[in-house]
């Protein structure tokens, strides 16, 4: 699939759920087109805490950046987000945004898009996916569930 592809058919998805950004990838279409379209980023929403001692995507530094949704210790909201976010990627950038499961993914994609940036999109199933039936992660969905390259606990 081409990159043009793989942001159609997330767009599409998009549009089927209503979601106030551009769309959602899968996490192997989200590695697909990091692999194909350099200047495509992940912005990792999860706590600093969370990419130490859970694991974090093996991907070109040029292509990950760490932006906390909210804060480790405490869980609060981070009042810094958008000028972080601001710091490393541009309005116009496709911006692939990751947390744990898909859940705070989804609220920065729809922050970001609301103050300006055109291509939001929330890969589905998060880094680790939802839980299992005996309580683990990175058993039913999600970017280690699928292959894709990361490194960590």
């Amino acid at each position: 699939m081409t990159p043009s592809d793989i942001l159609a058919v997330a767009r599409q998805r998009g549009q089927a759920g209503q979601t106030p950004y551009a769309g959602a990838v899968t996490p192997k279409e989200a590695y697909l087109l990091l692999q194909q379209q350099p200047d495509v980023m992940i912005v990792d929403v999860r706590t600093d805490a969370e990419r130490d001692w859970v694991g974090r995507v093996a991907v070109p530094e040029t292509q990950h950046v760490a932006v906390q949704w909210n804060l480790y210790p405490g869980g609060k909201p981070n009042p810094d987000f958008l000028p972080q976010l601001a710091q490393a990627a541009t309005k116009d950038q496709v911006l692939l945004f990751l947390c744990r499961s898909g859940v705070r993914s989804r609220h920065a994609a729809k922050l970001a898009t609301e103050h300006g940036y055109a291509h939001c999109f929330d890969i589905l199933e998060g880094f680790e996916g939802d839980k299992d039936s005996e309580g683990h992660r990175k058993t039913v969905g999600g970017w280690c569930k699928a292959g894709l390259p990361w490194t960590g606990a």
